[in-house]
């Protein structure tokens, strides 16, 4: 079974929202799922997971969190497999700065899958696209490796 890592940090519950919905969707696809809230416990040892979800807010203008930019320094390597999702408001930057904590990130860990921007909360038809996300990960990865279910 395949197992992914859902870490996040959320400080207004608009992306632990995005993380609730991503597990729920892992679940039903047949996942093994974990899910860490970043700055709260340990770090998961990432040699237990096939893949890592990680959600980030993006703070002012455009920053990336001090616990998550924490977060990626305690994992202390970049694992492969990286999928990121988001949350931000575009009247805080407009277009050019919504969500580029996962942006970044995404650079950062080399995805090669494009991450998920949630404005806000993942309500209403928000929520579709947080599960067609989630499910187009899980094809990704198993087309990466070749898994048939």
């Amino acid at each position: 079974m395949v197992s992914f890592l859902i870490a996040y940090a959320s400080w207004s519950g608009n992306t632990e929202e995005v993380a609730e919905i991503v597990e729920e969707t892992l679940l039903t696809e047949g996942t093994d799922v974990e899910v860490h809230r970043i700055g709260l416990g340990p770090v998961p040892d990432m040699r237990r997971f096939d893949a890592m979800m990680i959600g980030s807010f993006t703070w002012d203008k455009g920053a990336t969190p001090e616990e998550v930019k924490d977060f990626v320094a305690d994992i202390g390597y970049k694992p492969k497999n990286v999928y990121v999702f988001g949350t931000g408001d575009t009247q805080f930057g407009g277009d050019a700065l919504f969500c580029h904590a996962a942006v970044k990130l995404a650079r950062f860990y080399e995805s090669t899958y494009k991450p998920l921007k949630i404005e806000q909360s993942p309500r209403g038809i928000q929520e579709k696209k947080v599960i067609e996300w989630t499910k187009g990960v899980v094809q990704h990865w198993q087309h990466l490796h070749a898994l048939k279910y």
